[in-house]
């Protein structure tokens, strides 16, 4: 493994925006693929036979019981109509999150997502020493593996860092799911490379114009929470 610092690329861009430095690190590529609906990935070019679960199919199955209650409430029709716009933003957003971060001039967008990007501008403008963005992970440890948003300094300090949209801002308890994932992503990147992250962050872009930056630094209490989840998913999922 490529250690951070052992090497920084810059692609020049044009423009007055910021330049974000680059030393990334080398991991193995994954191979997304489904079993029963559910997200797993595996190894390309190993002798591994092993399936890692998606770290996002593992904690959408924890909150299944909520979604299903909201899809309950609302109905099919508009939860459907909520939940596909949400995947779109979110989607949209990513993609001119990551070609700034690349120093690579921006995709043409729709207004929304252009606008959720223009609102957390500031906090990616935070961001410097990226060691990975979009970058596989995995942990052989807890057979689950992901592909995390960025590893980089936030504020000069190592953090694993995860994009959110929303209509408004959530209150802290309700992101619990997020800080299980991007906690996840730090244990695999410490049993991958030894780089131990120190915090996770999630920036949460909102329609109503404001963006929410959620920190935490108790990195084990979301490991032991993680355990709990990924038990829960084998306990659904049996035959898988």
């Amino acid at each position: 493994m490529t250690n951070p610092g052992d090497h920084a690329t810059i692609t020049p861009r044009s423009g007055p925006n910021k330049m974000f430095i680059h030393k990334p690190i080398e991991v193995p590529k994954l191979e997304r693929f489904h079993i029963d609906g559910k997200r797993f990935y595996k190894k390309v070019k190993s002798e591994e036979l092993k399936n890692y679960i998606s770290i996002t199919t593992i904690t959408s199955n924890y909150s299944k019981e909520k979604f299903a209650l909201w899809r309950q409430r609302v109905g099919e029709e508009e939860a459907n109509r909520i939940t596909k716009a949400a995947t779109t933003r979110g989607t949209h957003m990513h993609s001119l999150v990551e070609h700034y971060l690349g120093n690579e001039a921006l995709p043409k967008s729709a207004p929304l997502p252009k606008l959720l990007f223009d609102i957390i501008k500031p906090e990616l403008n935070k961001i410097n020493n990226i060691i990975g963005v979009e970058i596989p992970l995995y942990s052989d440890y807890f057979e689950i593996a992901g592909t995390c948003d960025t590893i980089a300094e936030y504020n000069n300090i190592l953090s694993i860092i995860d994009y959110k949209t929303s209509e408004k801002p959530k209150p802290i308890e309700w992101v619990e799911g997020y800080f299980v994932q991007a906690a996840a992503y730090s244990a695999m990147l410490y049993e991958m490379t030894g780089i131990p992250a120190r915090q996770l962050v999630i920036i949460m872009a909102c329609e109503n114009g404001e963006v929410e930056t959620y920190i935490e630094t108790d990195i084990m209490k979301y490991l032991k929470l993680l355990q709990k989840y990924i038990a829960k998913f084998k306990a659904d999922h049996e035959n898988i």
